[in-house]
Parts: C-alpha cells; structure tokens; sequence
C-alpha cells in the first residue's frame, strides 16, 4: 500500500510539472497575439487585404473594369471627335494644291471702284500667279447704283458662258439665290467670300475675313474706349439693306449691347445706310448729327461709310462733339485718327481675303478638295485651313480667316504706307 501511495504521488508531481509546463505557452498566447497579430495582422491585412484583395476584387473590378470602360469610352470618345474634329484639330490629310490646272474663274466683287475690292483682286492675281493657271481671271462688277442686278447679271452671263468658277462678295441678299443654283447647275464651283448668301443657298464654301459675331464684340469694344466707362449715345452708318456680312455685323453688335453688362452704357439710336456711296454715307452723316443732337458717335462698319463719316465731321468742325469709327482702311483713314477724329478703327486684309478666296476655289474648281466640313488644305503662304461649319447662319459652310486689327495713332501711319 506504501509504495502504490507513492506512486500516485509520484504521478500527481509529474502532472503537476506537465500541466505547469504547458500552462505558460497557453496565456502568453492569447494575451500577446491579440495585441500584436490583431493590430498589425487583423488590422493590416483587413483593411489591406480585404479591401485590396477582396474588396478590391469585387468591388473595384465590377466598377472599375465595367464602369470605366464604357463609360470614359463614350462619352470621351464620341462627343469629343464630332464637336472637336470640325473645328479645332480635325485629323486626316491636308490638301496640297496641284499647280498648272485650267480653271476659268471670275472675281465678283459688290462693285467696282472700291478700294478693298481693288485689293482683294491683287491677292487674287497673286495666287493665280503662284498655282500657274493657265485659264483666265476675270475680275468683274456692277457699278454702285446697280449692284444688286448688275451681280446677278454678271452671274448669268457667266454661267452661259461656261466659266469654271465664280467668287462673290455677295450684296444682293438671297436674291441671288436662283442665278447661283443655275451656276451650279451648268457645273460651276460657287465660292462667297466677304459677304455670303444669307441663306447659304447656292454656295460651297463662304470664305469669311473675321467671325461675324466678333465683329459686334470689336465695335462694341471700340465704342466703349472711344466713349469711356460712362458710355454714350451712338447711332449705326452702314452700307446697303441687302449686305449679308453688314446685317450680320449690325446683328451681333445689337446683341452684345443686349446681354453683356460690361455695354450697358452705350445706347444705339439709329442705324442708316448711306448705300456704300460716299456722297449718300457722307449726307447721312449730318442728318444724323441733325437728328440727334446728344449722339456721341458714328459707327460705321463699312470703309466707304467711315471714311465720309469722319470727313463730314471734319469739315462741320464736330470732331470734338461727335467721334467716329468702325471699318476703315489706314490708308483713307490715317489723317482722321490723327487729328481726333476717327481715334480707332479695325480692319482685316483684303489682299490676303482674295488670296484664300482663290486658292478655296481653285482647290474645289479642280477636285482636290469636296467642300466638307472637316477638309483641311493648304493656302500657299498663308497657311493651313479647315472648312467648318458657319455658326453664324442655319446653312452654309465657312472657312474662316482673320484676325482684326485695330488701328489707333500709334500704328496708322505705319500701316498706311
């Protein structure tokens, strides 16, 4: 009985040193891992892992791959070639012309005897010169009494007479629109340029100097400097009725008058035409002072009518009551800014109009080019062009040159010579 009674003891200390033993490693556990494993392993690795591997996984791959792709692919891809490639940096090919090409062309301009006609004809015969056409230019118009059915006319006879192209500075509205078609019909390339068909009827490409919204913007901005920040009253000295490029021009300047704050001093009083006759622009010059005796200034966006608007001043002796400005040209108008009278006036170059003007049509005249918005060519020394659409009409198309440049005391003189 002893030596059993030993033996359990024996067994009893043994358990005790076993369980002794394995106690330690059993608390430790718990309390270190939880503190340890659970913050850097559990808070780590779930919001790690979890949200890196299985949040990430099923959620960001559902999101990212479905909604990323066909969303980013539509909306930037689409909406952004249609509005951009028209306008902006449409891609494909420019068009080079070919040299050398017969192609019979006719200048129309609104009439003769008109300095910026004179000049766009230059630049005309400068790229007739240059792409070596060995057809004729013609350069032929109405006198300024006629001009509405002297240009149609002349349209007619050239259509019977089987020109290849005719470039119009249209002044006869849409009126012109059945002898255009009829040009068109016989096969004949049809380019406006100054002045477009309002309708945009008849025509391929309108070759436009400046936009014509800016063109309001511009004579706006030249009133309110001329006037100052208190503003003014101020009445409109156009050409004729039936100028698209005038009505536009009147058009836009109405509505910046309208909508934009920064003009709310200025007020128009009148707009008249003086028929882009300088005898006609210059009487209604004075009837206008008659009329309105606390108007400050004439805008007159036409060279004929700024021209006899600032010499009517000057010979009443009004240049310091009534100033003048609008679309001159330096050379008629240096001595009218320098003495007060015209203080600034804006313009573009007709030469260089005429230039674009010939190489657009001769470009449409011999194929290379369809007349699409989207087409980009080459213009010889003036460069790279788009045909767009004209967002000043419903229809058309334009191509667009510009920019203005607005002349003052510091620079007319140098831009008169």
């Amino acid at each position: 009985m002893k030596a059993i009674a030993v033996r359990l003891v024996a067994v009893l200390v043994i358990l005790s040193l076993v369980l002794t033993a394995c106690a330690p490693a059993a608390t430790p556990a718990p309390t270190k891992a939880p503190t340890q494993a659970p913050t850097q392993a559990p808070t780590k690795a779930p919001t790690q892992a979890p949200t890196q591997a299985p949040t990430k996984a099923p959620t960001q791959a559902p999101t990212q791959a479905p909604t990323k792709a066909p969303t980013q692919a539509p909306t930037q891809a689409p909406t952004q070639a249609p509005t951009q490639a028209p306008t902006a940096a449409p891609s494909g090919p420019v068009v080079k012309a070919t040299p050398g090409k017969k192609v019979d062309m006719v200048l129309l301009p609104k009439f003769l005897g008109n300095i910026v006609f004179d000049q766009a004809h230059r630049g005309a015969q400068e790229a007739h010169k240059e792409l070596q056409n060995p057809g004729q230019l013609q350069f032929l118009g109405p006198t300024p009494e006629n001009s509405v059915a002297g240009q149609i006319e002349i349209i007619t006879s050239a259509t019977t007479q089987h020109v290849n192209a005719i470039m119009i500075s249209n002044n006869a509205g849409d009126q012109i629109v059945p002898a255009v078609k009829k040009a068109r019909e016989a096969g004949i390339t049809v380019v406006t340029w100054d002045s477009p068909i309002p309708s945009g009827e008849g025509e391929q490409v309108f070759v436009a100097q400046v936009d014509f919204k800016e063109t309001g913007r511009v004579m706006a901005d030249m009133a309110l400097h001329i006037l100052g920040e208190k503003g003014g009253k101020l009445a409109i000295l156009s050409a004729s009725p039936d100028a698209a490029n005038q009505n536009a021009w009147i058009a836009a300047f109405k509505e910046v008058l309208k909508t934009d704050p920064k003009y709310s001093k200025l007020e128009l009083l009148d707009v008249v035409y003086g028929n882009d006759q300088f005898e006609d622009s210059y009487r209604q010059a004075l009837a206008l002072v008659d009329k309105y005796p606390d108007m400050k200034l004439i805008m007159a966006p036409t060279t004929i009518g700024i021209a006899a608007a600032a010499k009517a001043m000057q010979d009443e002796g009004l240049c310091d009551k009534v100033k003048v400005s609008g679309l001159g040209l330096p050379v008629e108008m240096v001595s009218y800014t320098l003495n007060g009278c015209a203080p600034e006036f804006a313009l573009w170059s007709f030469t260089d109009l005429g230039y674009l003007t010939y190489y657009v049509t001769y470009l449409l005249a011999t194929g290379a080019i369809k007349g699409e918005v989207g087409e980009r060519f080459e213009a010889g020394r003036m460069g790279t062009y788009t045909i767009e659409k004209d967002p000043t009409r419903p229809k058309g198309l334009r191509v667009l040159m510009g920019p203005f440049t607005i002349y003052n005391k510091d620079n007319v003189e140098a831009a008169a010579k």
